[in-house]
């Protein structure tokens, strides 16, 4: 609780003095990352001392939703800048994201946080890969009103590291690889590519390699099954275009006009 008070405290003082972006760090962004590196260092001591985080409490699927909730935000914010779909942006999509812009930092440091909190932090590979993506997360996190903050190339490496997170956790456990590995590569492919400044011959080599390495896999486990590559990537996108949709009619006339506002008496 403590850390998500600190940091949202730090959040809204930023937005209070309404910086500028500069290529070096505010104070709040100084306070943000030593409060982190305090209260990570204290997760590894109340590991140490009671092992279970907030496990006990919670459901797996609340830490595990959170976190893809973020991802889908961020889908919908970076939509005027690369698209969602081959570059092409959504208009109703930027519509809907104004206001996320904003208020953005609150959830991400939330869900961020709580997720950090839920896993106790021990040295099995799995949970290593865990906490070095919400490590990352912290970090780009703490950088906000920082140039580093809207660096292309790095906030996509912070997008695109849930790949071999994903990946490496399923093989872990045994579950359904090559579902995680295409689905979030099928994001990467389709959405967050054409956010970085890459040659049309570069894209299509990427094409090709996609491609080519779903054709080696699902040769090898069966081609009926190979519907499920759309499973993980389908699902964020229809998350996007329905959030951006129910944000947008709540926000319509046609709301305003069926819930009015009760006067006040004179």
């Amino acid at each position: 609780m403590g850390h998500q008070i600190v940091i949202w405290w730090l959040i809204f003082k930023a937005q209070e003095s309404k910086p500028k972006y500069i290529s070096g760090l505010h104070w709040f962004n100084v306070a943000a990352l030593m409060a982190n590196a305090l209260f990570i260092s204290l997760h590894l001591v109340q590991t140490h001392l009671f092992y279970d985080g907030l496990a006990q409490d919670v459901t797996e699927e609340s830490a595990q939703y959170s976190v893809i909730v973020l991802l889908i935000v961020v889908l919908m914010m970076e939509n005027q800048r690369r698209g969602l779909f081959f570059g092409k942006p959504l208009d109703f999509v930027t519509r809907a994201s104004q206001g996320l812009r904003k208020y953005h930092g609150y959830y991400f440091a939330w869900a961020t946080i709580y997720t950090f909190w839920y896993h106790p932090m021990v040295m099995t590979q799995g949970h290593l890969l865990g906490f070095f993506y919400m490590f990352l997360i912290l970090l780009q996190g703490s950088l906000f009103f920082t140039r580093a903050h809207l660096n292309p190339k790095w906030t996509i490496f912070v997008e695109v590291v849930v790949v071999i997170h994903a990946l490496l956790v399923a093989l872990m456990n045994s579950h359904n690889w090559p579902m995680f590995l295409f689905g979030f590569l099928g994001v990467f492919m389709v959405t967050q590519m054409y956010g970085l400044p890459l040659s049309q011959k570069m894209r299509w080599l990427l094409w090709s390699l996609f491609v080519g390495l779903i054709v080696v896999v699902y040769n090898f486990k069966g081609w009926e099954q190979a519907y499920e590559v759309i499973f993980v990537a389908g699902t964020e996108w229809a998350f996007v275009l329905l959030v951006s949709g129910l944000i947008l009619f709540f926000q319509s006339d046609f709301i305003r006009k069926l819930v009015p506002l009760k006067k006040t008496k004179s």
